[in-house]
């Protein structure tokens, strides 16, 4: 019998498979599909401290090998998730969830995470640093080991729970930004967020995503966030999520010999509402199949 049970910070897991965050929503509407408990645990939707509607129509466009998005953090608010949210959670998922956070300062991380750490059904935070920096000239958080420092140091001394720190592959070197985050006091990092990307409709000759540009995520870059974990796997000693492209559990067993300890499935969700189910429920035949007897024993397998 294999075992697939991992431990992120601390927290135990029934598998590594954890849905990402933006591809689940809060969760309970894939229960029309199955039991959620199954997973390991999910992401839910990226939560500012106001309410955003977020980008304007038409954001997102499919794509070769995947899709560009330029949602812009659509979201109710810090308050409403905590106040309607987290008690629909809490009735269909009896595990620990991963609250992913955004901002455009380091006081809106801080105050919504404070907000979340009163609330049990919380286990992490998963800070997305991917947002402009409004009182730093507008670059984003994820993009200067400076910025990326001081909101992780902020929001690590303003709360009890684990937090991860999810990463940006869109930089000259990731390496720097992990070792920022890790000097900073984070619990783990997870890796990658989407690559910027365009697809322009030849018709019209004119963008497909109004903002112009979004975020590329699918199957197209799963090699480049395998190469970007391992990298990081050498670099800092707190663990990681690996995503990006993870669409099999053939797929989650390589990531996770490149150094994740958890992973999240992302576009496939999208893709297929049963895409996490099915990869846990493969997960021990692939096991058996690479005479893999504990997930945990692969972890930075990979030289």
């Amino acid at each position: 019998m294999v075992d697939t049970k991992v431990n992120l910070c601390g927290i135990e897991l029934d598998n590594p498979v954890i849905p990402a965050s933006g591809t689940f929503g809060y969760g309970y509407p894939f229960c029309r599909y199955y039991d959620i408990n199954i997973l390991g645990s999910f992401s839910f939707k990226g939560t500012t401290k106001d309410e955003r509607f977020g980008n304007p129509t038409p954001r997102i466009a499919e794509c070769k090998s995947g899709m560009i998005n330029s949602i812009g953090l659509q979201n109710p608010g810090v308050e409403a998730v905590i106040n309607r949210e987290l008690p629909i959670i809490r009735r269909v998922f009896k595990k620990k969830v991963m609250a992913n956070v955004s901002g455009f300062s380091v006081e809106e991380y801080v105050y919504t995470c404070e907000q979340l750490d009163k609330c049990d059904e919380i286990g992490w935070f998963e800070l997305n640093v991917s947002c402009p920096n409004v009182h730093g000239g507008g670059m984003a958080f994820g993009v200067d080991p400076v910025n990326i420092y001081n909101v992780t140091k902020a929001v690590k001394d303003a709360v009890k729970k684990p937090v991860i720190v999810k990463l940006s592959p869109n930089v000259t070197d990731i390496k720097v930004m992990a070792k920022a985050c890790e000097d900073a006091g984070a619990d783990g990092l997870s890796l990658i967020n989407c690559i910027m990307g365009m697809k322009i409709d030849i018709a019209r000759r004119r963008p497909v995503i109004k903002n112009k540009m979004g975020g590329y995520s699918g199957d197209g870059i799963f090699p480049v966030a395998v190469r970007m974990v391992y990298e990081v796997a050498h670099t800092v000693k707190i663990p990681l999520v690996g995503m990006g492209g993870i669409s099999s559990a053939e797929d989650v067993i390589e990531m996770m010999m490149a150094g994740a300890t958890a992973v999240e499935i992302g576009t496939a969700n999208l893709v297929n509402p049963y895409a996490s189910k099915e990869i846990i429920e493969d997960l021990p035949r692939v096991m058996e199949k690479y005479r893999i007897e504990k997930l945990t024993d692969i972890i930075g397998a990979c030289e």
